[in-house]
């Protein structure tokens, strides 16, 4: 294994809001159907509230950086989880300059490749971004929208699935966020070493892939578009830890991410 030296030299924080622009489902572990309950239920936090996890965000950018890069290929993707039945295939890599590997990670151990070849990476790197839980913002369920959902922050979609054959019908209801919910979300990118802007950059051009893919599930069906809006990037470097100064803004409320020039 190589020893490498990394030196923090700040972070930036990236404030911003997710808009539903369709109904929007990220479901909840626990998807058991309870008397007068629905099928698909979405996750919700403490209160009772539909949140987007960050792990859910993280997870989206990095598949879309992935394919961007044009890392999805055998000799490039480990098994984060071998099974038969339900593997997750993920890039890893032991390249020094990967965008993917040193914006979310590199882990340290042994790593099987689909190809069946086994590693163990040197260049051992510590994730540098960080995705918070994105809070909904109650007042984007406006009045109007409650008398027109079915709970009190979410909606349910009544779907079907035919046999192809008997032309027999398999409903099925959905928990949805509806469209025009709000998100407060904020993301932390580490910087380490002299690195500059470089990441940031990839970081903002996930969330514009994203942008034109979908979060949550049944993509395919029209749910989970989503924009980011009211972007606001501030730089805070090591004095602003020591002595309470240093903090730069980046980007001052951009309306949306086309307005972001780094």
């Amino acid at each position: 294994m190589k020893n490498f030296s990394y030196v923090l030299k700040g972070k930036y924080i990236i404030k911003f809001d997710i808009i539903a622009k369709t109904g929007l489902h990220i479901g909840a572990s626990n998807n058991s159907l309870d008397i007068g309950g629905v099928d698909n239920a979405v996750i919700k936090d403490e209160e009772g509230k539909p949140y987007i996890p960050g792990s859910s965000l993280k997870g989206k950018m990095r598949s879309l950086m992935e394919y961007a890069e044009g890392l999805i290929k055998p000799e490039e993707l480990i098994f984060s989880k071998e099974s038969k039945d339900d593997p997750i295939r993920i890039h890893m890599c032991d390249k020094e300059d990967c965008a993917v590997c040193n914006i979310f990670g590199r882990n340290h151990g042994k790593h099987k490749f689909v190809s069946g070849k086994e590693v163990v990476f040197e260049n051992i790197t510590p994730t540098r971004l960080i995705v918070r839980d994105a809070k909904l913002d109650k007042e984007s369920i406006t009045k109007e929208m409650k008398e027109n959902i079915d709970f009190e922050w979410t909606e349910v979609k009544f779907e079907n699935n035919l046999d192809r054959i008997t032309s027999s019908a398999n409903p099925r209801q959905t928990e949805r966020v509806p469209a025009g919910a709000k998100f407060k979300g904020e993301m932390v990118l580490n910087v380490l070493n002299d690195e500059g802007t470089k990441y940031l950059s990839k970081v903002i051009q996930a969330m514009k892939l994203l942008e034109d893919d979908y979060l949550g599930g049944q993509g395919s069906r029209g749910y989970g578009k989503i924009k980011f809006e009211n972007i606001k990037i501030t730089f805070r470097d090591k004095e602003y830890y020591e002595e309470g100064r240093g903090e730069k803004v980046i980007v001052e409320n951009a309306k949306d991410l086309s307005e972001i020039k780094l």
